[in-house]
């Protein structure tokens, strides 16, 4: 038994994390099969509180056919594919353009165009992969 078990601020903690990270899963895997809805953003998410939550589901991402090799890419490398960020970035802006057309004021879209301009900047700076995950494993390395 961990050490934590015993610690009861730790154990209600622990179901608000396991709570977050099942729904972001949930979102994640909605998120591949619907345009325009992110998945990455919330498995990360999703991964973080799994590792305040649930080790077993933590393990369980890392090693998801689908997700777990993005996963492990931005562990190992802190990348994030090309496509993906070519992908995140036209939809942050085609998401924006819709804000400012349907918006009334100036404001929200400002304050949102500003807040997607700094991920988009994040996100295009993090390196791309250098290899791809599929090939390392192939290789036995």
């Amino acid at each position: 038994m961990p050490p934590d078990a015993q610690n009861p601020t730790r154990r209600r903690l622990r179901w608000p994390y396991v709570a977050l990270a099942y729904g972001c899963v949930g979102i994640g895997a909605i998120g591949v099969v619907v345009p325009g809805l992110p998945t990455t953003p919330f498995l990360l998410l999703a991964v973080w509180a799994a590792s305040r939550g649930s080790e077993r589901l933590h393990r369980w991402l890392y090693s998801h056919r689908h997700f777990g090799p993005l996963l492990r890419l931005w562990q190992e490398q802190g990348a994030v594919p090309r496509r993906a960020k070519w992908v995140a970035v036209l939809l942050m802006l085609l998401s924006w353009l819709v804000l400012v057309r349907y918006s009334d004021g100036v404001a929200v879209p400002l304050v949102v165009g500003i807040v997607l301009s700094t991920v988009a900047v994040f996100l295009c700076t993090r390196p791309s992969p250098r290899k791809l995950y599929e090939e390392t494993d192939s290789d036995g390395a």
